[in-house]
């Protein structure tokens, strides 16, 4: 959906734009391609494999942190406000493609680590060792919606006593009686759910959806990029409401909002035919634009 991201930003050629999650770079250079000469691009992404597609471009600062710091970042580069801000949630291409980092359940022998920053310490062999039954089950419920999530966490509590589950193959088969349904389907989930928790996915959006009104100049405007539908309700809910809860109706005065947004799209934006035979892992992508009041 870069295409339609771009447009919806209606970027200025002089203006100055953030892409949180730089990644392979398509965005970023859709944007360049945009600005003229005196526009800016601050490029983020927490993984150090991101700086090897950085364009050689003048116009471009990439940032080596997550974007939930976004304020503090354009503070030390001395930017106040932006005219737009775009981020493409979940997990890249490359990540999901280089084994070794363990995001998909193709690698049967890479190690269960998930982290998108490598230079945090904890991985997801991690989690499955050491959280709790309770907290182990919270996880697979919430983030990956997994139905038998109670079952799955015992099974890995009880697993862990007597297996090592230190690579993808070593988890599947040690949950395999827990498996419902579909097991490529399942595992998706679980995997979803653990990437989640490893790199506190949520948490970093709310952080981050939280400073764009202190850092967008009025009329700029926000394009987020949702994969699953904990992100997708978390987007929608702040830019119509300003939180991330949907607010009671008073039963007299309705329901006053205190966003400091117009949305611009009423209902989120999906990938086109085109895009879904050209690239499948974008079928559950929901696009959503707001401009600040």
């Amino acid at each position: 959906m870069a295409k339609e991201t771009i447009d919806l930003l209606q970027i200025k050629p002089g203006g100055i734009y953030v892409d949180c999650t730089f990644g392979g770079g398509g965005h970023s250079r859709a944007i360049l391609d945009t600005l003229g000469n005196t526009g800016k691009l601050i490029a983020f992404d927490q993984d150090a494999d991101a700086k090897a597609n950085i364009p050689g471009d003048a116009r471009i600062t990439f940032l080596q942190y997550n974007f939930r710091h976004i304020q503090k970042m354009l503070r030390l580069h001395k930017i106040p406000e932006v005219d737009g801000v775009l981020a493409d949630l979940g997990v890249s291409s490359h990540q999901f493609d280089e084994g070794a980092r363990g995001f998909s359940t193709r690698f049967a022998d890479a190690d269960l680590d998930m982290r998108m920053d490598q230079r945090q310490p904890t991985t997801a062999a991690d989690v499955i060792k050491t959280y709790s039954e309770q907290e182990l089950h919270k996880i697979f419920e919430r983030y990956g919606e997994v139905t038998n999530s109670k079952t799955l966490a015992k099974t890995i509590v009880q697993q862990r006593q007597v297996s090592s589950l230190k690579t993808v193959n070593d988890f599947k088969h040690a949950v395999a009686s827990a498996v419902k349904g579909n097991p490529n389907k399942y595992f998706a989930q679980v995997f979803q759910a653990l990437r989640i928790a490893v790199n506190d996915e949520i948490g970093a959006l709310e952080e981050m959806l939280q400073q764009i009104p202190n850092i967008l100049k009025k009329g700029g405007r926000a394009a987020i990029i949702t994969f699953h539908s904990i992100e997708d309700r978390t987007v929608k809910n702040f830019f119509r409401y300003g939180s991330f809860d949907e607010p009671e109706t008073d039963s007299i005065y309705g329901t006053k909002s205190e966003s400091p947004f117009n949305v611009i799209t009423k209902k989120p934006i999906s990938p086109s035919t085109k895009e879904l035979n050209e690239n499948p892992r974008s079928r559950s992508a929901r696009l959503r634009v707001a401009e600040k009041k």
